[in-house]
């Protein structure tokens, strides 16, 4: 019996394994979803394939798949109308340099918080055209939007994140889900020390591994180094909108502020309707995707009225950019559909309970609770590919194993779980926001995978020394200063390890360079 045994991990590392050595994500998901089948059904093949297929439609969000198409909907009217295009003209005259390109990608990141997903594809669609004006390659564009969408809604206490950390968190406890949530922000040090690493490296100008190697290529106009062939006739087309007149910026912004205001007020709404007595409870106990549906079919409405008495678009192309748009996000469907399928499989396989049963914490460890939480969790998510999952399975059992008691260290245990959890998120190639991130900037999602984990692994590192002085010394401001700290230095260190062994070709200087001549 495989059930419940660490035979359960093997679909997800198979999956994984073969995604970083072929880079055919989809036959990798698949493969890794007929062994697990074949795992849960036996040696039956039939048995299998009903498994299989049954587990399929069982495990899609139809809601997160319609949410995806009507966006990609969306997406299109703004490029079509020009108001994308606008926008990029706008922002390339107030842009001076490659460094404030990829700045304020990451400050409309910041912005975007209501939803990873509406994050990523949102920021890649509006910055694209900017940053491939300043030749920044698209793997960094990826990494970029997909370091700001999850660690930035995981310390948002207004986002789909945080109703979902509030359904997780028992209830009869001593503090609410909301209120334990706001107590783990400060704690939450991958995503704080992410959002820091993205505009320190981007102020410094520091690249290494094999981003570094896509950033010398795009220096050179190869804005894609190996994949992405699917995207560069979608490139070719987005600077042929630039460099037209078409369009202006309120066609982008109006949209944008119908789409985030309507999903905000239906969060609200739906989060009344569900028994809610004030507007924190009620982002609390919002229903976030039947909202982030509304919004974007307000918004396309929104749009048919602003575009089509300008004539900025004919009747014929608007309803030919709604297909088009759909089109445009099968790929990102494909992918979430068999990543759903792969967790289902190894829900199946009891890959919960294995972990379970295997995290026993002794008082003898008590300091090091939350060290082994945040690795257990990274594990999870990414051998699931799902950080919601990995709150689901942790967050319970650390509020049992602290018997409900409000300590800071209970407090410190949650928050590791919810960094650990972003992380392994962050750095699975099957996770749904790495593929929204790829899918937003248009990126070869393997390339996107292999560059963000290099990119990781330094928060990592320090985040397994924050989390040993936080429970020890139970101070956030310290423990996150010391952290920063200890960041700047391994970062100042690899930059220095990078340009002496880059044979004379440093990324900052060929960017330095590259910067002159667009200001010039």
């Amino acid at each position: 019996m495989v059930s419940g045994t660490v035979w359960s991990l093997l679909p997800p590392i198979i999956a994984i394994a073969l995604a970083l050595i072929t880079k055919e994500v989809y036959l990798s998901l698949f493969c890794g979803i007929a062994i697990g089948a074949f795992m849960v059904a036996g040696p039956h093949p039939w048995l299998a394939f009903t498994t299989l297929f049954g587990t399929m439609a069982d495990s899609v969000d139809l809601n997160i798949i319609i949410f995806d198409v009507l966006l990609g909907m969306i997406i299109v009217l703004m490029s079509k109308c020009g108001g994308t295009a606008a926008y990029g003209r706008w922002a390339t005259k107030h842009l001076k340099s490659r460094k404030q390109a990829l700045a304020a990608t990451a400050g409309l990141g910041v912005l975007i918080f209501v939803d990873d997903y509406f994050n990523c594809l949102t920021v890649g669609t509006v910055m694209r055209p900017v940053t491939d004006k300043y030749k920044v390659s698209r793997a960094k564009l990826a990494y970029v939007i997909d370091a700001t969408a999850a660690p930035v809604c995981i310390i948002a206490p207004i986002s789909s994140w945080a109703a979902a950390v509030n359904s997780y968190v028992p209830e009869g406890g001593p503090m609410n889900g909301f209120q334990l949530f706001l107590h783990t922000i400060p704690y939450n040090l991958y995503a704080l020390l992410t959002l820091y690493m993205i505009f320190f490296i981007t102020w410094r100008g520091i690249d290494f591994g094999l981003m570094a190697k896509h950033e010398r290529n795009a220096a050179k106009g190869d804005l894609f180094t190996s994949g992405g062939e699917e995207f560069r006739e979608m490139a070719s087309a987005d600077q042929k909108a630039l460099d037209s007149g078409r369009g202006h910026v309120c066609d982008l912004i109006l949209p944008m502020l119908v789409m985030i205001g309507a999903a905000v007020g239906a969060m609200i709404y739906t989060g009344f309707l569900g028994g809610a007595d004030n507007v924190v409870a009620a982002f609390a106990g919002c229903d976030a995707e039947i909202s982030l549906i509304f919004s974007t079919m307000v918004t396309i409405l929104f749009c048919a009225v602003l575009y089509l008495p300008r004539r900025v678009i004919s009747f014929r192309d608007f309803m030919g950019a709604l297909p088009e748009g759909a089109k445009m996000m099968i790929p990102a469907v494909l992918i979430l559909t068999l990543a759903w399928t792969l967790k289902g499989v190894s829900d199946q396989l009891g890959i919960g309970d294995f972990v379970t049963a295997n995290l026993n914490l002794s008082s003898g460890v008590v300091y090091l609770v939350p060290l082994i939480l945040f690795v257990a969790a990274v594990f999870i998510s990414f051998s699931t590919g799902t950080s919601w999952g990995t709150f689901s399975i942790l967050v319970p059992i650390v509020v049992s194993m602290f018997h409900n008691d409000a300590s800071s260290l209970m407090v410190i245990s949650v928050s590791a779980v919810l960094a650990g959890a972003v992380c392994g998120d962050h750095i699975s190639p099957i996770s749904d926001t790495t593929i929204m991130a790829s899918a937003g900037a248009q990126c070869n999602h393997i390339n996107h995978v292999q560059t963000q984990m290099q990119y990781a692994f330094p928060v990592m590192a320090v985040c397994a020394v924050g989390y040993v002085l936080s429970a020890l010394i139970q101070s956030w401001w310290i423990s996150l200063a010391v952290c920063i700290v200890l960041l700047t230095l391994i970062l100042l260190a690899i930059s220095r390890r990078a340009g002496r062994h880059s044979g004379g070709e440093e990324v900052p200087e060929i960017i330095r360079h590259l910067d002159g001549e667009q200001k010039a």
